[in-house]
């Protein structure tokens, strides 16, 4: 939560932005993006681990697969936690806690209410979001994402007949996004991000991944060397912003991550404070309503300056 709070308590003494907890929608919109088992697991995972151990000395502090699943069958129809974790994870990097599924429920709330924000009054909202969620796909989680924060406003918008177009400007490629709107042409999902064959996720964001079916041409992956500075990701952005004007969306959401920032601990990319009232200054250049959810960002001196910069142009 330190992340989520440098920021909050950076907009509330810069007062660019009018600060509300979110309303409570519910469990639908989730479920209308992911999996029934996967939030099944999400929310009684690290109970139903726990209840094995008991008060074991050995009794692990979060529940964490020991055996990742190949995928190449149907779902395991044993009962087993371990099955169940290993099925719906894709990495170390994702492990339930106690309090995991209300930070993930809340996340998804604050993008909800973000969403129906803009959908009511147009204008701007920023959802700070934690945990951050574009590598959480439909049924899977990884990456420190369990759901898809980004992926539930954008379905909630469509189901209200907009068309959305989704930028994300995170240092990592948005798979999980991509995912559950890889077949889909009411969603335009485009992600700039360094180069899968040097960074995380590897096994996705490649130029070549365009789309398949009805969504044929409306994904757009922008590959980026690692070292990328502020001027070669510009001209990036542009071709990502041509793309959205073409498609005309009504609602723009862009998916932001600090980690872009060049003493980023997990990032290694050479932007500087400076360059994202330049990144966001041509997105709002789009004139859209829009929305803005947090993903990543871990240079925790330099959070409440990006974070700052980066939303004053869409006060």
């Amino acid at each position: 939560p330190a992340r989520a709070e440098i920021i909050r308590t950076a907009l509330a003494e810069s007062a660019i932005a009018t600060i509300a907890a979110p309303d409570d929608r519910g469990l639908a919109p989730l479920q209308a993006v992911h999996t029934p088992a996967l939030l099944d697991l999400l929310q009684h995972g690290y109970d139903d681990l726990m209840t094995i151990y008991g008060d074991a000395a050995d009794r692990p502090l979060a529940a964490v697969p020991e055996t990742y699943a190949m995928r190449t069958g149907d779902a395991p129809r044993t009962a087993s936690i371990w099955a169940k974790l290993g099925w719906h994870c894709y990495d170390t990097s994702a492990p339930l806690f106690a309090g995991t599924w209300e930070a993930v429920y809340w996340s998804a709330q604050c993008a909800l209410a973000a969403a129906a924000h803009v959908y009511d009054h147009a204008g701007v909202a920023y959802a700070l979001c934690r945990p951050p969620g574009h590598h959480a796909s439909a049924d899977l989680y990884g990456g420190f994402c369990y759901v898809n924060n980004t992926a539930i406003a954008a379905h909630w918008l469509a189901a209200q007949r907009m068309r959305i177009a989704i930028v994300d400007v995170d240092y990592h490629h948005g798979n999980g996004t991509q995912e559950i709107f890889y077949r889909r042409d009411d969603v335009l999902t485009i992600s700039l991000h360094v180069d899968p064959d040097v960074d995380y996720p590897y096994y996705w964001g490649y130029a070549g991944e365009t789309g398949a079916g009805y969504g044929t041409g409306y994904n757009l992956n922008l590959p980026l060397p690692r070292h990328t500075d502020e001027n070669a990701y510009l001209d990036a952005l542009q071709q990502a912003l041509e793309r959205v004007h073409a498609f005309a969306p009504d609602i723009l959401i862009v998916a932001v991550g600090f980690d872009t920032y060049i003493d980023d601990p997990v990032g290694g990319f050479r932007l500087t404070t400076a360059a994202y009232p330049r990144i966001a200054e041509r997105l709002a250049d789009l004139r859209k309503p829009t929305i803005i959810v947090q993903e990543g960002g871990y240079a925790r001196a330099a959070l409440a300056a990006n974070a700052t910069a980066f939303l004053a142009p869409f006060a």
